[in-house]
């Protein structure tokens, strides 16, 4: 079985596209640019993902090395999950990508609709 990191297309914007994809990625990110969050608290956050999702989520993100998980051996078992210097990276890119939703949602007259960018890095989004 081929490695999904090798699946990855060839073109640079593809690939980008390919690997921030996903309905909750984004959301998780911005929740990990403020620091280390346990899988618990990030399930707190974004209260609409299911666990199963989220942990497909992040298995994804951290294949990807966006993501990085941090087992910790005491009794009980803690897991923290912290965005890596390449997933920090994504930061300014993500709010660019929220601005711009925003804009497309002006110009064709539904801003109503959508959920503010401050609202969505703070868990308050839908």
């Amino acid at each position: 079985m081929t490695e999904p990191i090798k699946r990855l297309p060839m073109r640079p914007a593809e690939r980008a596209l390919r690997v921030i994809s996903g309905r909750w990625k984004a959301i998780v990110l911005y929740h990990l640019f403020d620091g280390p969050k346990r899988l618990s608290e990030l399930r707190r956050a974004i209260p609409e993902i299911s666990q199963k999702v989220l942990v497909q989520q992040l298995r994804e993100m951290e294949e990807h090395g966006l993501v990085h998980r941090e087992v910790f051996r005491q009794v009980p078992p803690r897991v923290d999950y912290s965005a890596t210097q390449l997933g920090l990276s994504l930061e300014p890119v993500l709010r660019a990508l929220c601005e711009w939703g925003q804009h497309h949602a002006a110009e064709l007259n539904v801003l109503d609709r959508l959920a503010d960018c401050a609202l969505i890095v703070s868990g308050q989004g839908d």
